[in-house]
């Protein structure tokens, strides 16, 4: 059988390597993984809570409506519980999007330096997708992406995750309104994929769930893996007109949403203490990073979510396997374009300042 050259050319997407597999590899007794923006508070007490209360019925199939969970979720995100559809992560959501309203030849538009599952959504259905070139500080140049709409009738939908992972990098209310003056009088959708929504502190972020009540091509990606300590459970969001939902609908394979994770869900929405002290605990490590790294000279972005970019000065693969043998698990970025740089994720206190010194000790030899 031919394989598609769109397939044939796909990277698989790779993950943030395990602890396990890092200790078994190199004989560590301790690592520490600060590579994939996880939760470093671990599960939210409430939702241990919940899921041992559900353990006794994993027997039964879940509720393939998730009627609590959606009631739940539609109350936290303030919306009705028809505008909301559910995917085992937000990748499979964005995998359905694409499926659904895009065809072989036609594109998908993004930016250089953007989640890479927008590209591997896009070519696993022969769809093109088409990446407008970041600036020169790393942001997204909405100017641009607006013109190559004006410019390229292929274009069925744009994904502009704000802020972006890996750089952290936002774009401001301002530049998306501009961007929607075009964006809004076209027959595409414009996804604003939103996972780090709650670490952001930008003063003039664009209010995503505001945008879409003017325009009704707007769907917003949300997730409880990051800010709700659920990247084991797989649960994301897509907040949808209900026709869009309805349709979205069709495909989406029955129970796609385990029953533990619904469980855990609900507790999680509910847990506002613990998304507050996470978010302080974010933001705490973040201008701790910022102020380590630049005394020791390293050039880094300021991010808007709850890892930080920075360039090591050396290939990205050997900056990972330096920090690596210390027992330092942090993400090398290479795919996205970054060649020498590696994200560091926020941890809890104690592993920043760890982290801290092997950086130095890897790179700075003191």
């Amino acid at each position: 059988m031919i394989v598609p050259k769109e397939i044939a050319s796909l990277m698989p997407y790779q993950p943030g390597k395990p602890i396990s597999e890092t200790k078994r590899e190199l004989g560590l007794s301790q690592v520490y993984k600060l590579a994939s923006n996880e939760s470093p508070l671990g599960p939210s007490p409430r939702v241990l809570a919940a899921l041992a209360q559900a353990l006794p019925e994993i027997h039964r199939y879940p509720d393939g409506a998730c009627f609590e969970m959606r009631q739940a979720l539609a109350q936290h995100y303030q919306v009705p519980p028809d505008w909301l559809i559910f995917g085992n992560g937000s990748d499979e959501l964005v995998d359905m999007m694409v499926q659904i309203y895009c065809r072989p030849g036609e594109a998908i538009l993004t930016s250089q330096g953007a989640f890479s599952a927008y590209e591997i959504s896009a070519k696993s259905v022969l769809v093109t997708p088409l990446h407008a070139p970041l600036t020169a500080d790393l942001r997204f140049d909405l100017k641009a992406m607006a013109s190559m709409l004006k410019s390229d009738p292929r274009i069925r939908m744009v994904f502009l995750p704000n802020p972006n992972n890996p750089t952290g990098a936002y774009f401001t209310d301002g530049e998306f309104a501009q961007f929607m003056m075009v964006a809004g009088q076209k027959d595409i959708f414009v996804v604003l994929d939103e996972a780090y929504l709650e670490f952001v502190r930008a003063k003039d972020y664009p209010v995503g769930r505001e945008y879409q009540k003017r325009y009704p091509n707007i769907l917003l990606l949300r997730t409880l893996s990051k800010s709700f300590g659920l990247a084991g459970l797989r649960i994301g969001v897509l907040i949808a007109p209900p026709e869009i939902c309805a349709v979205i609908n069709r495909v989406r394979k029955p129970f796609n949403i385990n029953s533990l994770a619904q469980a855990a869900a609900v507790a999680a929405v509910a847990d506002h203490d613990y998304v507050q002290r996470l978010t302080k605990l974010t933001w705490s490590g973040l201008d701790y990073f910022y102020a380590q790294l630049t005394e020791m000279g390293f050039k880094f972005w300021p991010s808007q979510g709850n890892f930080v970019l920075f360039d090591t000065g050396v290939d990205g693969d050997e900056a990972f396997q330096k920090l690596l043998r210390l027992g330092f698990i942090l993400r090398p970025v290479k795919g996205y374009g970054f060649k020498t740089h590696l994200r560091l994720s926020v941890g809890l206190a104690e592993e920043n300042a760890l982290v801290i010194q092997a950086i130095r000790k890897a790179f700075r030899g003191c």
